[in-house]
């Protein structure tokens, strides 16, 4: 009976090893502001759909606080908090994307060049939907 009960525990402490390493999303964690959703690689975009429509029908702004991401409601606002500089910032979400596999959200220029971003191109975040 115990060693039926251990070889369970140890496939669901392996499981969820490979969900949490290996697809790199937290899910219902507790943060002190919100729910960690997700964990993992952030881009940015910016002159090249400044003034185009979104998927939300909202105008982009490459100079206001938004986001892209594949899931998450429009309008939903979301504590981005960079691993890489340490710094953080709420945006909205408000068009889809990103369309790269590896990244879990493009943010607008200007809350990329506020964690400190520019230049790096990428960086390792994790999201807190507030």
């Amino acid at each position: 009976m115990n060693i039926i009960i251990k070889e369970d525990f140890l496939l669901r402490l392996f499981l969820s090893f490979v969900v949490f390493n290996f697809l790199g999303c937290v899910i219902s964690n507790r943060s002190d502001t919100g729910v960690v959703y997700q964990t993992g690689r952030a881009s940015w975009y910016g002159d090249k759909f400044h003034g185009r429509k979104t998927a939300s029908g909202e105008i982009y702004n490459m100079n206001a606080m938004s986001a892209a991401h594949r899931k998450l409601p429009f309008g939903t606002k979301v504590k981005v908090m960079s691993k890489t500089t340490g710094k953080s910032v709420i945006v909205t979400i408000n068009d889809r994307g990103p369309f790269a596999k590896k990244r879990i959200i493009d943010l607008s220029k200007a809350a990329a060049k506020e964690l400190g971003m520019i230049n790096l191109g990428e960086i390792l975040v994790t999201l807190v939907v507030l």
